[in-house]
């Protein structure tokens, strides 16, 4: 068999995706920005980015806690219930000002949960100034990392590679040691500007099965061998460097190293292990909603354990134009907006349980990208228009967890821009991926999104070991200490949690017990310390996200 019928027959062609154990991806080739970077990188870390496609509306999704009233009257039709009923928006941090407090949609308790554990952050208002609301040019700008007016041919990463390093020859060159992996990797089957080339041609290889069988079906192929007679010919010279010229050297030198990264994805697939962590499949409500996450968020984990140096995954899921249907009629919590939330909250859930069991979360970050956000007001088909700025997360074990921003006012059409996107970019490339601060303003943004002639940059790494669910979820004080007849005690917590609160003796008999179900807020409980001799005692407080202990001097 020709080299020419082999990738026929195996199905590589320009622009394909790879299907790797069900999951369609594309895989970025080795001269591209990408791997420069990664290569040149000081760090082993990951950034996986989640496109949620078609415009999130994050209004339903982060809830405006003191201005409720004003948000249900703008969009009553799919407003989520405050406190009547059994499914009700859920605060998200009583700790912050009043004017910051959100609610989640009552879907996304698993986000609660990894907000709870310093997890999770999200920025209100983030866009880029004239965001004219259109899903194709929305997604260029937020791809290319520019402003309105600018048209790049390249992505945001790909500039500063552009200025710091050399290129490479490929496909000669590649792949090698140093660098044996594709080094960026796009779950989907189109291929996102961020990953272009310098020269827009994008170099991808399509793999129509899972690598380990597709490798015994390469092995098995009669006479792929090049005995120095191709019959495909070449090219007219005239066309040596022309644009037609470099893809016909792209798609006929691709051939040569299909069977090298088969090769290695099977092996690196091979390496790594079922996980233990069960993924969400199904919503509760629409038993035809099937979680597209969660096949896409495993197989990252296991190529990253499996000994993968890939740099950047992206990984999607679509639905989130909801013209019309985001609610139910009769229901607002749930539909397809619902699902969508439902979806992401738990995957990235199971995702960061799966990274710390395979002792890989202290090395991956993930960061939501949606082309705008909606209107604050719905419309008349139980849904919402095209807006302007929107909420962005952040998921990680080394992220510093929190609220960004403030609750837009819902006085305006849209919701308005509080950061620039390419604020939260700047702030990954300097924190996660060691870029410095000068190639960031000068070689990567062009300096258009500075504000005051400097970069201000988003602390969004922990530095230091930062134990946020301490802070949220603690005795904040024992009053009096020493103690005589009573003390009081004064509990923090962040969520609703059945609690139980235990003095305890110094021999560690528990003395007195009381049970409060506890709402988020600080609350105060007191013990009669009359009938007790005096000495050291401990006072405990214990749930689900609360375990906190305190001495207790009694005094006769």
């Amino acid at each position: 068999m020709k080299r020419r019928n082999f990738i026929k027959k195996i199905g590589f062609a320009a622009g394909a995706p790879l299907a790797f154990q069900g999951v369609p991806l594309k895989l970025i080739a080795s001269d591209s920005r990408m791997h420069r970077l990664a290569s040149q990188s000081s760090n082993d870390n990951v950034l996986v980015i989640l496109q949620m496609h078609g415009g999130n509306d994050s209004l339903n999704t982060f809830i405006p806690i003191e201005n409720y009233s004003q948000y249900y009257s703008k969009r009553a039709n799919i407003a989520i219930p405050f406190k009547s009923g059994r499914r009700t928006l859920i605060p998200l941090d009583s700790t912050v000002p009043s004017a910051d407090q959100v609610g989640v949609h009552p879907d996304m308790r698993d986000f609660k949960d990894m907000y709870d554990n310093g997890m999770a952050a999200v920025f209100q208002g983030v866009s880029y100034e004239r965001n004219n609301g259109s899903h194709f040019r929305g997604r260029d700008i937020w791809h290319m990392g520019g402003g309105p007016d600018d048209y790049f041919s390249s992505g945001w990463i790909g500039r500063y590679l552009k200025q710091e390093y050399a290129p490479k020859s490929y496909p000669d060159d590649f792949p090698n040691d140093e660098m044996p992996d594709p080094l960026a990797l796009e779950m989907g089957n189109s291929l996102s500007l961020v990953f272009h080339q310098e020269n827009n041609i994008p170099t991808s290889i399509s793999l129509d099965r899972a690598p380990d069988s597709l490798l015994k079906k390469v092995e098995g192929l009669e006479g792929f061998v090049d005995d120095g007679i191709d019959p495909r010919g070449l090219p007219p010279t005239f066309l040596n460097d022309s644009p037609y010229g470099k893809e016909m050297d792209w798609i006929l030198g691709l051939e040569d190293k299909s069977e090298i990264y088969i090769r290695r994805l099977a092996e690196i697939y091979a390496k790594s292990t079922e996980t233990s962590v069960t993924y969400p499949d199904k919503y509760p409500f629409r038993a035809d909603s099937t979680n597209p996450l969660s096949k896409q968020l495993k197989l990252v984990a296991r190529l990253l354990e499996g000994g993968a140096k890939t740099k950047v995954f992206l990984v999607r899921i679509g639905g989130f134009d909801t013209h019309a249907d985001q609610t139910e009629a009769g229901d607002p919590t749930v539909g397809s907006h619902a699902a969508l939330l439902y979806h992401i909250s738990t995957a990235m859930n199971a995702f960061q349980k799966d990274l710390e069991a395979k002792g890989l979360a202290d090395k991956v970050l993930t960061m939501t990208m949606s082309e705008f956000g909606r209107r604050v007001q719905s419309n008349g088909s139980y849904g919402t228009d095209h807006g302007t700025g929107g909420a962005l997360m952040l998921f990680g074990k080394h992220i510093n967890a929190g609220i960004y921003g403030t609750n837009p006012d819902l006085n305006d059409r849209n919701i308005a821009m509080q950061f620039d996107y390419r604020q939260i970019y700047a702030g990954i490339l300097n924190d996660w991926m060691g870029v410095d601060e000068s190639t960031l303003t000068n070689d990567i943004f062009f300096q258009n999104f500075i504000t005051g002639g400097t970069y201000q940059p988003l602390e969004l790494i922990s530095s230091v070991e930062d134990n946020f669910l301490k802070k949220h979820f603690k005795i904040s004080n024992l009053h009096p200490n020493p103690a005589t007849n009573y003390v009081q005690i004064e509990i923090q917590v962040n969520d609703v949690q059945p609690t139980t609160i235990e003095l305890i003796n110094i021999s560690g008999s528990v003395v007195k017990t009381v049970f409060r179900n506890l709402i988020p807020g600080k609350h105060n409980v007191t013990f009669d310390l009359s009938n007790l001799p005096g000495g050291i005692y401990f006072i405990k407080a214990k749930s689900t996200k609360l375990n906190d202990t305190k001495r207790l001097f009694v005094r006769k």
